[in-house]
């Protein structure tokens, strides 16, 4: 996430999220049984049955839920097409964690739902639209949490830097509750919902570093949920805050300005201390704001997603400058990823 955390949550407020080079692969293939294996995940061979549309795995596992709700969507999507449901080995690898089991914080709980949604596509020789992919990738990830912004969905899904509005969840949810089969749902016009690719600034340069931390995103989004309920303005004057930095940034873009580029995610920074400080939450630990100091010296940083640890990202223009503030980034024992922007989506 580049910008635009937590206000995205809200009815028509603009994020900007990028994919990164960083992937999941599949292999999925005939089987005269259901046969699924993660190995980074210690899930080797798992088996589950099919209750009409629903999934039983024969593993009790939680890091199934997610996978569990894709296939589960996907077979209802296909049966109510008039195709019936054939067992299939799936084979999921990721690059997304490093290989000694450290988690990054890079989406892998979005990337997986895409990448089952989209195998499965492929094993039943179906052409689907990107648009397609990332609504019942949104439909497993609401059934599976029950909120969110689902951008981590887009851009595993489409590819590129996206600007991005959440679709309106309640809406989702109705349809959900009113039991609309998904073939429908995936039909309609989801309320608020946009999705679509911009161009940075030619001389920009994104740089991604990782704390060490693993961040808690449950009790952080509740004090700011009782921010928003309890004092409305000051969460009001940070949504504005933050919408007005989007669109500096989203404006950046589209002149291929890279010093308001950098000017604007400062902003962007400046609306995300306020709400920590609004609503007496640590979205920048001190790690975070280590790594932000850093890259100011350069050009600007900032959390990204919900803070409390994982990520923070920084804009330069130079590639001296780039490694410099790697270098330093290193001296606070903070990971430079060395991410680069990935053009590409589901394919």
């Amino acid at each position: 996430m580049i910008a635009g955390e937590y206000s995205v949550l809200e009815p028509d407020r603009l994020a900007i999220v990028v994919a990164v080079n960083r992937y999941m692969n599949a292999e999925i293939k005939e089987n005269d049984r259901n046969l699924l294996s993660l190995p980074q995940l210690g899930l080797n061979n798992v088996t589950w049955d099919c209750n009409g549309v629903e999934v039983n795995f024969n593993s009790s596992d939680s890091k199934l839920t997610f996978i569990r709700n894709a296939i589960s969507t996907f077979n209802s999507f296909i049966e109510e097409n008039s195709i019936r449901p054939r067992p299939f080995s799936l084979l999921i690898t990721s690059e997304l964690d490093d290989s000694s089991g450290k988690k990054y914080g890079l989406g892998s709980s979005a990337a997986v739902v895409v990448t089952t949604i989209t195998s499965m596509f492929k094993f039943y020789e179906l052409q689907p639209t990107a648009e397609l992919i990332y609504k019942l990738s949104a439909i497993a990830h609401f059934k599976t949490q029950g909120n969110g912004s689902c951008a981590d969905i887009a851009a595993s899904t489409y590819g590129g830097w996206i600007q991005y509005a959440a679709f309106t969840s309640a809406w989702l949810l109705d349809e959900l509750r009113n039991k609309t089969p998904i073939s429908e749902i995936v039909e309609k016009h989801w309320p608020s919902l946009l999705i679509e690719n911009i161009n940075p600034p030619k001389d920009l340069i994104l740089c991604v570093g990782w704390t060490g931390n693993i961040a808690a995103t449950a009790p952080m989004v509740t004090k700011i949920n009782n921010l928003r309920n309890g004092r409305p303005t000051e969460y009001v004057n940070f949504i504005e805050q933050s919408a007005k930095a989007v669109s500096n940034l989203i404006e950046s873009f589209e002149k291929n300005d890279v010093n308001s580029a950098i000017s604007s995610l400062r902003q962007n920074r400046d609306a995300i201390k306020l709400l920590s400080d609004s609503a007496e939450v640590n979205i920048e630990t001190p790690k975070l704001k280590s790594l932000i100091r850093i890259a100011d010296k350069y050009g600007s940083g900032k959390t990204s997603g919900a803070g409390g640890g994982d990520c923070g990202i920084a804009f330069v223009q130079d590639k001296r400058d780039a490694e410099h503030l790697y270098n330093e980034w290193n001296s606070e024992d903070i990971l430079p990823l060395r991410l680069h922007v990935s053009k590409y989506g589901a394919l």
